[in-house]
């Protein structure tokens, strides 16, 4: 159990010194105060007595030498920054004294309000931390006192510093519970007790937009929902969500959605109620005339021969083989903008995540579903075959694919043996080892006439995970009888793929021994949308033809 430590002292007394900053999977203990930032990750951080689970989104501070172990996840990489530093005291005669103990009133983890401004943070830490003259590393310390002192803010106590950022928090549930009745920024500011220009920036890193901007899509967000469910007047109806002008209220539900507010009004009742992954519940066009889709699996809307897309994130392949296509597509890059989204003024969103705070924001801007990517190609298609008419286009197109992927194994029997195995790997996110599960290259392979998965990687694929990571000496656990090697594009990750194929462990693999070994670019290849599966009908035969 970690000793009782008093408060700590005055924050003028304390000098903080950066030491060592870096973004890792495997984070450790050292002789420093450290902070460990965790971007992603469902496992467990233990410590002392505690057990804390999930990681992501969540900021810990840990004493010099502190013990603690993490407990990765078995469906989720672990992702986190861990920045170590020197604290120095200066007593009452200006003497420097090291300073071992705990910070933040003893606390472990920290609260952070918005972690995107951290993850920013962090980000321009990671960057600098290749200084080579006297002013970079000078820069570089206020990088990092910059970050601490985001920290130290959110988390003295009260009669410290108060949290601005809570404060404004608050002040964003008022305007979702009283979005009808007038109200002006310097009044919200005093509501928070903020200035009111550091309000608005505080506002937009929580909200992503201005305050009155806010305020503005959340009126027209319920505004749709009474042109969908309400005969009074529209007059009433934009009364009701806080315009005090009708043609006001026209002109910006227009430059919101589109369509004027009579427009909408006639094409919601040409619409039907449909669940998506998560289980929202979400009336939907029956004709959707306005698609953006991000997600992972952006041409299996292609081989549906869905026309009315107006925004996608594309892959590689997408944005060069299908550029005809994709011409008049708005590349939706990542992180998202939910400005850039309402410009294009879809009239559905098909958002392949379960983030609930992301799908929050885009329900804003149009209906909304969540799509599970990862699950089988069968199951995509049909359920993108309900939402969008495509039913026939659908049964169609899966009905061709598997009647070629017959005949394509069914030509390479006398290539394989009955049962073999096969296994997908790829280092990735810094040179990270993954096993594929049920989606990319791997989906392609595992046929009732072609590869069996081995019993490890059944277990994956019983679980519905795409893929986890594994360290590199449990690799014999996972591999098949034959192997395909991604080629990461991330230079690290490429290099880390070159090394470890020069150590003893991959050699021993059965299937290096046997020259069963294929490498694969996974920018091309490592994606189980509809029409990358079909192109590698074809791909396949000629890639078993050249084993290492």
């Amino acid at each position: 159990m970690p000793h009782s430590i008093p408060s700590h002292p005055p924050l003028g007394s304390l000098h903080f010194q950066l030491c060592k900053v870096e973004r890792t999977a495997s984070p450790s203990p050292t002789h420093f105060h450290t902070l460990l930032i965790f971007t992603k990750g469902n496992g467990s951080l233990h410590i002392y007595d505690q057990t804390i689970s999930p990681l992501a989104g969540k900021c810990f501070f840990l004493s010099p030498s502190t013990p603690f172990a993490i407990e990765p996840s078995y469906d989720s990489a672990t992702d986190c920054y861990q920045i170590s530093f020197t604290v120095i005291q200066f007593d009452a005669d200006y003497r420097p004294l090291p300073y071992p103990h705990a910070l933040f009133d003893g606390r472990i983890e920290l609260s952070v309000h918005p972690f995107a401004r951290l993850l920013r943070l962090c980000d321009a830490l990671l960057l600098g931390r290749s200084t080579s003259t006297e002013m970079d590393s000078f820069w570089q310390q206020l990088r990092f006192q910059k970050l601490l002192g985001f920290l130290l803010e959110q988390n003295l106590s009260p009669d410290h510093i108060p949290s601005k950022s809570k404060e404004v928090e608050k002040s964003i549930r008022y305007i979702q519970q009283n979005y009808q009745e007038n109200m002006t920024v310097k009044q919200l500011a005093q509501l928070a007790n903020v200035p009111s220009w550091q309000y608005t920036l505080l506002f937009r890193q929580l909200t992503g937009k201005k305050p009155l901007e806010y305020l503005t899509a959340l009126r027209i967000h319920h505004a749709k929902k009474l042109l969908k469910s309400s005969t009074d007047s529209l007059r009433d109806i934009a009364s009701q969500v806080g315009f005090t002008d009708e043609y006001y209220f026209n002109r910006r539900f227009r430059m919101t959605t589109g369509y004027t507010p009579r427009q909408y009004s006639r094409l919601t009742h040409r619409m039907e109620l449909v669940q998506d992954w998560t289980g929202h519940e979400v009336e939907i066009p029956l004709q959707p005339q306005r698609i953006i889709y991000i997600g992972e699996t952006f041409n299996d809307l292609l081989a549906l021969h869905v026309e009315n897309i107006v925004g996608a994130n594309f892959t590689w392949m997408e944005r060069t083989i299908y550029r005809d296509r994709v011409r008049h597509v708005q590349d939706i890059a990542f992180p998202i903008d939910y400005d850039d989204l309402t410009i294009l003024k879809p009239d559905l969103i098909i958002f392949a995540n379960a983030e609930e705070d992301k799908y929050k924001q885009m329900s804003l801007i149009a209906p909304t579903l969540t799509f599970n990517s990862f699950a089988s190609l069968e199951e995509r298609l049909h359920t993108l075959g309900d939402w969008l008419g495509k039913k026939n286009e659908a049964r169609d197109w899966l009905r061709k694919y598997h009647t070629n992927a017959a005949s394509m194994w069914n030509k390479l029997r006398s290539e394989l043996v009955p049962g073999e195995t096969a296994s997908v790997f790829i280092h990735e996110h810094g040179g990270r080892l993954f096993v594929m599960g049920t989606s990319g290259l791997s989906s392609a392979l595992y046929h009732p006439n072609g590869f069996s998965p081995g019993d490890k990687i059944q277990e994956i694929l019983q679980a519905g995970y795409g893929f986890i990571e594994i360290r590199e000496e449990d690799i014999p656990l996972y591999a098949g009888d034959r192997i395909f090697m991604l080629l990461s594009e991330e230079p690290v990750s490429r290099q880390a793929t070159a090394t470890f194929m020069q150590s003893d462990r991959w050699h021993s693999l059965p299937a290096v021994q046997n020259g069963y070994v294929y490498f694969v670019e996974a920018r091309k290849w490592n994606c189980g949308a509809a029409l990358t599966r079909e192109k590698l009908l074809h791909m396949l035969p000629l890639l078993l033809q050249h084993s290492s």
